[in-house]
């Protein structure tokens, strides 16, 4: 019986997409399966894989979908999410490699409870592992998503902990919850959809958790080629502002709005030493039109206490972002 899907949405992934698949091979248990989404390559990584690990020939069973248009991760991901026959999902990085144990413990830790709806695992740097890259994700007042453990070192990371949302890179999700959330926007495209996905599942009454033991080494940047680029700038921009209208309760747009503007404006300066000034205004007024497109999530049945604790939490990871 699979126990488990791990969906890897790949997108000319040549240099890094055997290696990842490889080290799911070792791992210690061994009911599930593996599903590669191939977004539209052009460098052939998804076929050449497919001859070392063919569908019918792996154990743990491997599966594949091609697409023949470069749909963005989250529809890549929404595509393996369909078509897992798993409880659990985990969706991962093309330039990973998992530590043993990693499976075994992400699917342990999501069944402590049926309130946990995802576990974000303990991402690492490729080059030094005792260097965090990502232990989960926060959100702020500011209107800033943000991991407060990238660059800092792992020994500060070895206790279970909530989380605003798991980072979509290395993390596990319980499949009915996916679907009654309606799976990862698709609008996003690319960045900040899983910090979207947390939001919603939070709203909705569940938790969002990071557990220490499950380990990932992660290249970083494996598909849009560096942490800052104006590809990446223009998506996380809009997608900011469009996650914000989503989800935001308008009484909350009214209370965090002078923050939220100064969030946006400090990060116009960030973006302009940056050299992506303009890039950042233009995708800034896109977030304005795809919000005009989009619509909000259902805030009618969420209680006015649960709003609140969120409120206070965006608070508190303010303080901790700028701290």
């Amino acid at each position: 019986m699979i126990k488990v899907s791990v969906v890897i949405p790949n997108y000319n992934g040549e240099k890094y997409l055997k290696n990842c698949v490889d080290s799911l091979m070792g791992q210690g248990l061994r009911s599930f399966e593996v599903i590669v989404v191939d977004d539209a390559s052009t460098d052939g990584s998804a076929e050449a894989l497919k001859k070392s690990w063919p569908e019918n020939g792996a154990r743990p069973r491997i599966r594949y979908i091609f697409h023949e248009e470069n749909k963005g991760f989250a529809a890549s991901v929404n595509d393996g999410i369909r078509a897992s026959e798993a409880e659990f999902v985990i969706l991962l990085n093309n330039d990973t490699v998992v530590k043993p144990g990693f499976i075994e413990n992400l699917w342990r830790e999501i069944r402590r409870s049926e309130k946990i709806f995802s576990v974000s695992a303990s991402m690492r740097k490729m080059d030094d592992e005792t260097v965090m890259d990502d232990g989960g994700d926060l959100f702020c007042v500011l209107g800033w998503a943000f991991s407060p453990a990238r660059d800092k070192s792992a020994e500060r990371f070895k206790k279970r902990k909530r989380i605003f949302s798991a980072c979509g890179g290395a993390a596990i999700y319980r499949k009915d919850v996916l679907e009654k959330l309606g799976g990862f926007d698709e609008a996003h495209f690319a960045y900040l959809e899983d910090v979207d996905l947390g939001f919603r599942a939070k709203l909705a009454g569940y938790d969002n958790l990071y557990s220490p033991e499950a380990v990932v080494l992660h290249a970083g940047s494996g598909s849009s080629g560096s942490r800052y680029n104006e590809f990446k700038t223009r998506l996380t921009v809009r997608n900011q502002l469009y996650l914000l209208y989503k989800n935001l309760p308008l009484w909350m747009w009214i209370v965090n709005f002078q923050l939220l503007a100064a969030g946006w404006l400090i990060k116009l300066c960030f973006f302009t030493v940056k050299g992506l000034g303009l890039t950042y205004l233009k995708a800034f007024f896109e977030g304005f039109s795809l919000c005009k497109k989009e619509k909000r999530a259902h805030l009618e049945g969420v209680p006015f206490l649960r709003q609140l604790g969120i409120e206070a939490e965006l608070i508190a990871n303010t303080f901790r972002r700028i701290v």
